[in-house]
């Protein structure tokens, strides 16, 4: 079994995400998990664009949920 450890646990990132009919289904301060991640649930069959922003850096992303999606996003880097 294998698993991901991330960079930044512990840490406050704010999260921002609408819907592809621009409606917003977070907008949030969300704290990281022990393993570096932020735990999130979607509805399917959607695509998203994703804003999270923390100590002055940024990440934007389209992601979705559609069937053989992947489930886990680790290629979200803050610039």
């Amino acid at each position: 079994m294998t698993g991901c450890q991330g960079e930044l646990t512990g840490e406050q990132f704010d999260v921002y995400i609408e819907d592809d009919n621009g409606n917003v289904i977070v907008d949030e301060t969300m704290e990281s998990l022990p393993n570096g991640f932020i735990d999130l649930w979607l509805p399917r069959d959607h695509t998203y664009q994703v804003i999270i922003e923390h100590d002055g850096k940024t990440v934007e992303s389209d992601i979705s949920t559609f069937e053989g999606d992947d489930t886990c996003i680790t290629t979200m880097q803050l610039m």
